[in-house]
């Protein structure tokens, strides 16, 4: 026939996206004597799917932040696109959420005379002169987007890790734990001890500059030939971090090459090495137990599937590591209707995980509504909940305290 098993299941993929488009419905049940199971198809809703901008990190950046964004974490973009709702593409009117991961003078509302990251730290891809603000003499824009914090574009540190220098422009590093083991909440750190941002440090300050918390982590891919056996990053890891309803990065690079040596347009022996970063929010298994992941290519082109394996991920190159995010819930208003009532607004994750076999979808993130008397010692006790709702009114016994504490949880799927 000419085709591969493969080539016949990228058929069945594409032959079903195109009768869900146009309304109908392709049934992949199990039929006896076809030898063809029903897939495992999952995948988180509401992902955005951002065109390539100042490098791929930044853009795949801007498609988690859009994401949590648009479900549960309202102030990650304010801006004026699409009413201050990230919107899923960043075409036409659109284009301006952009500016979530690199803000420019002039550009989606900033004002023309404020240079923003664009004006300080780009020149053109894979640039190796030194940054505008440093050329121009002039002083550094305060940190106001992602590729701020996460150092995108910036070329303004050396010694990375024992790997390279950088960053030129359209890169980011990450200091992997080379011994497979992740870092939760990782802050690197230069030769005199100062605080080095990379991309899962710059991740938290971001969050923090955006008035939310969250746990960050980074670890090496189990399937990287430079991880010892039994360590790194699995796809059981990945459906456990789908299945809670949070998107992971990927960090694509050769898994043993740490620079290169470039010349565009000055001199420089350790350059960051090739990478590509995309993000991963679903993930498949065929009738033979084969292990995909589903992830926006960072270049609007749609969904993009690859083998779970040291098989080439995208751009020619594997994926080397992960980076995953979660982030924490936050109160945002208390209002008391009445003497006995009180009511609870908070925002937080907010995602919903859709089971394209079973056509079914489900909010995974549950919230429980905690009180205490006292915080010495803390006794938190479960009032109200579980919820998937961001809301609550509570009903007090005002003849029992004179005074209690109220926390929101976020339980464990």
């Amino acid at each position: 026939m000419g085709m591969d098993r493969c080539a016949i299941r990228v058929t069945w993929l594409s032959l079903g996206r195109a009768l869900l488009a146009s309304g109908l419905t392709l049934c992949l049940a199990a039929c006896k004597g076809t030898g063809w199971a029903a897939e495992t198809d999952v995948y988180l809703l509401d992902m955005p799917d951002y065109g390539w901008e100042y490098g791929c990190m930044g853009t795949a950046c801007g498609n988690l932040f859009g994401f949590w964004d648009r479900n549960g974490l309202p102030n990650f973009y304010t801006g004026p696109t699409a009413g201050g709702l990230a919107p899923l593409d960043s075409r036409g009117t659109n284009a301006g959420i952009r500016s979530m991961w690199a803000s420019q003078a002039g550009f989606d509302g900033r004002p023309a005379h404020q240079p923003g990251h664009v004006d300080d730290y780009w020149q053109f891809y894979e640039c190796t002169d030194s940054d505008n603000y440093v050329r121009l003499g002039r002083p550094e824009h305060a940190p106001d987007c992602i590729g701020d914090f996460i150092g995108l574009n910036q070329k303004k540190w050396t010694n990375m890790n024992d790997e390279c220098d950088g960053n030129i422009d359209a890169y980011v590093f990450v200091y992997w734990d080379k011994t497979g083991q992740r870092r939760l909440n990782f802050q690197p750190t230069n030769a005199a001890g100062q605080p080095v941002p990379d991309l899962q440090s710059g991740l938290r300050a971001w969050t923090r500059y955006r008035g939310y918390e969250a746990d960050v982590f980074t670890q090496l891919t189990a399937f990287n030939p430079t991880v010892p056996p039994g360590r790194g990053f699995t796809f059981s890891d990945l459906r456990r971090e789908i299945d809670a309803g949070y998107p992971v990065l990927l960090f694509l690079q050769e898994f043993s090459r740490y620079y290169r040596s470039l010349s565009n347009p000055v001199p420089m022996a350790k350059a960051n090495p090739e990478i590509h970063s995309m993000l991963a929010y679903g993930y498949q298994i065929d009738e033979e137990g084969t292990a995909y992941v589903r992830y926006r290519e960072s270049w609007a082109s749609g969904d993009g599937f690859s083998r779970w394996t040291n098989e080439i991920f995208q751009a020619g190159l594997p994926c080397r590591g992960v980076i995953g995010y979660h982030p924490k819930p936050k109160i945002v208003a208390v209002t008391r209707p009445s003497d006995n009532m009180l009511t609870l607004r908070w925002e937080g994750p907010r995602a919903r995980l859709y089971n394209a076999i079973q056509r079914t979808t489900n909010w995974v993130h549950r919230y429980v509504i905690e009180r205490a008397t006292t915080l010495t010692p803390p006794n938190f006790v479960q009032v109200a909940g579980p919820t998937t709702d961001q809301q609550i009114t509570l009903f007090l016994d005002c003849g029992c305290v004179t005074m209690s504490f109220f926390r929101v949880r976020l339980l464990e799927p």
